[in-house]
């Protein structure tokens, strides 16, 4: 497929929360003039081929062509992970309901599906996920191979109800590895270093609603005071800041409405409750976001902070995310407290999360419950980029550990040293793909540096 094409027929994707009626074809290998972005635009991928296998059997087929090979998801990563020297392999037709199983409490969906796709169908057969990330715009297999979450106290990353995965492995052969099988943990967030996702199975739950309550202006000192009274005050709670005023500038509480649920009243440890709905970044309007005020919906129209059929976030903007202890989480937001002169200027809005633990690998939430300070910033790469190694360093002394997906300048050294099974990753990754047919720069400074 020609990128051009592919560009037009991805945007108009992204922007609804439908499937597309995609056409399969194979791409030119020809430079277009127009370079195919990541959704913020921010990464031009140089993969030289763009090829799109309507089904499995295609999948299998393209990976054992020669060259290297990489699956593309939504494209919502900030960096050149899903990026190749060769052939890049859409996984946009892959976006299929495979199966939900009321008995088992399972589904299972081919790895190019996004959450905003398939989460009224499950809803409307009585069930739903535990958990969403801010944006029901990104695929399952993203998700879960970079280790991206949501938010909650007792709630794991968004590979943490994977059940099973069915893998394409470079010699093209489909394998299915389940929870008792010794690679699952090493190969479920695995950075694109096994091969690609072709079906992917979740646990499920019985469907839920949720009401979402916001706040503005938490004093800092309530933050630093009450921290994780504040933070386990829902079932997914978001601090948002711009690190000015002494304040968080506001608290996004989501909880279930199957659970007891109090009155939180209009002052929170002295932030006061919102009079309207509220976007993030609070000059610009809530139209994309999901509905506040208290008001109950269903579990995929509450958990994520932007709808499904509007722009995610800002747009043209930068991210990054960096992961510390739960239990240092208090001093880190500190430390950078302290940088807010330097980080102000560059940034559009922060958000503080929390997230359990869990048994993945290279998940930055790998036995360690976690705080997540994400930083979404203005599409000023350079100014940006000279930030990041003063933001790591203030979070050094925690054992900071970035979000693979986002932009971060964390020596290679220091990554594998943040990972007791690094070790075993790196063999892992080794004999499933001895000749590297799946490496690409991303991994071969990451991984195999």
């Amino acid at each position: 497929m020609k990128r051009k094409k592919f560009i037009k027929t991805s945007s108009l994707l992204l922007a609804g929360g439908v499937i597309a009626p995609y056409v399969a074809c194979k791409s030119d290998p020809e430079t277009e003039a127009v370079p195919f972005t990541n959704w913020a635009r921010n990464y031009s991928y140089r993969a030289k081929n763009l090829r799109t296998p309507a089904n499995v059997d295609e999948l299998q087929a393209l990976i054992t062509n020669p060259g290297h090979q990489k699956a593309l998801g939504s494209r919502h990563c900030f960096n050149d992970i899903a990026d190749s020297p060769d052939n890049q392999i859409s996984t946009a037709l892959l976006n299929q309901v495979v199966n939900i199983d009321g008995i088992q409490k399972t589904m299972t969906v081919e790895s190019g599906i996004r959450y905003g796709d398939f989460a009224r169908q499950l809803d409307q057969q009585g069930y739903a996920l535990h958990n969403l990330a801010s944006l029901p715009h990104i695929s399952v297999a993203g998700a879960c191979a970079t280790g991206t979450h949501g938010s909650g106290v007792t709630l794991g990353n968004l590979a943490t109800p994977v059940r099973a995965i069915e893998l394409v492995t470079p010699q093209g052969e489909l394998i299915k590895l389940d929870r008792e099988h010794p690679d699952f943990y090493g190969v479920v967030v695995g950075l694109g270093a096994f091969g690609i996702l072709a079906r992917i199975t979740l646990d499920i739950e019985n469907t839920y609603q949720v009401r979402q309550d916001v706040f503005q202006d938490l004093p800092l000192a309530s933050m630093q005071n009450h921290f994780n009274e504040i933070m386990s005050s829902g079932y997914s709670v978001s601090l948002f800041t711009d690190w000015l005023n002494q304040k968080v500038s506001q608290v996004w509480i989501k909880r279930r409405t199957d659970r007891p649920v109090d009155d939180l009243g209009n002052d929170f440890y002295g932030a006061q409750a919102a009079t309207r709905n509220l976007h993030p970044i609070v000059e610009i309007t809530a139209e994309n976001c999901t509905e506040q005020m208290g008001v109950p919906g269903p579990w995929y129209l509450r958990l994520p902070h932007f709808k499904m059929g509007f722009m995610p976030s800002g747009g043209e903007e930068l991210q990054s995310e960096f992961y510390v202890p739960r239990d240092n989480a208090v001093d880190a937001i500190l430390a950078l407290e302290k940088k807010r002169d330097l980080i102000h200027p560059q940034l559009l809005i922060t958000e503080i999360r929390t997230i359990a633990a869990d048994d993945f690998w290279m998940s930055p939430c790998y036995h360690q419950d976690s705080v997540t300070i994400h930083f979404t910033w203005k599409q000023h790469d350079k100014e940006v980029r000279a930030l990041l190694p003063m933001i790591e360093s203030e979070l050094a002394p925690f054992g900071v550990r970035p979000h693979w997906g986002k932009i971060f300048s964390v020596e290679p050294a220091l990554l594998h040293q943040r990972y007791e099974r690094f070790p075993d990753f790196l063999a892992l990754a080794k004999k499933y793909d001895p000749e590297g047919k799946f490496r690409n720069h991303y991994l071969d400074l990451n991984v195999y540096a």
